[in-house]
């Protein structure tokens, strides 16, 4: 996404210009119009700063909104929130995925694991979605010992698969359970 259009920015747009306009009609001694507009934007502008101080921008979507609806749709539900929520304008967090990422003990105060992309998957077992972070300073170590909770974590039915493309990246593929293997797995108990 444009950073031009988040939130913030266009707050602090809003504020700049009325302030700016208040500022122009002072000076052309319009009183009517420069003290609403001086004591409205000038707080806004300020309110708009501290937005774009503490943001932090969409995922990048790899996979368009429209593509896998229907899949989307069919899946977990809580693969679907999931993707609404990494994919839009944050306010106060170092990174996505924050809370859960500390409950997975996956977190680093200092320099914590981005959320880079995202990307829905259609396979035969169902719909999925691939998360890349940017590890920072959690260890893969730390991933791979944490990887079957982490499928549990996101939505029951769920197993994760861990892919490390390159030093420092890691690809979290959240996928459904194939119940051709599961039923197989309890035969072999049996």
């Amino acid at each position: 996404m444009n950073d031009l259009f988040s939130p913030g920015s266009l707050v602090t747009v809003a504020g700049g210009v009325l302030a700016v306009v208040g500022a122009v009609a002072y000076t052309n001694g319009d009183a009517n119009l420069s003290l609403p507009t001086i004591f409205y934007g000038v707080p806004i502008l300020i309110g708009g700063l501290a937005l774009k101080s503490s943001e932090l921008p969409p995922a990048k979507r790899v996979t368009p909104a429209a593509v896998l609806r229907q899949a989307r749709e069919k899946g977990a539900p809580e693969l679907g929130k999931l993707v609404w929520d990494v994919t839009r304008w944050r306010y106060g967090q170092k990174a996505h995925l924050e809370t859960s990422l500390e409950a997975l003990k996956l977190w680093d105060k200092d320099n914590p694991p981005q959320l880079q992309e995202i990307e829905e998957l259609e396979t035969a077992a169902g719909y999925g979605v691939r998360l890349r972070f940017n590890l920072g300073a959690v260890p893969l170590d730390l991933w791979q010992e944490r990887q079957e909770r982490l499928g549990r974590f996101f939505a029951k039915g769920l197993h994760a698969e861990l892919k490390s493309p390159s030093a420092g990246v890691l690809d979290l593929i959240l996928l459904p359970i194939n119940k051709d293997d599961e039923l197989a797995g309890q035969d072999g108990v049996s």
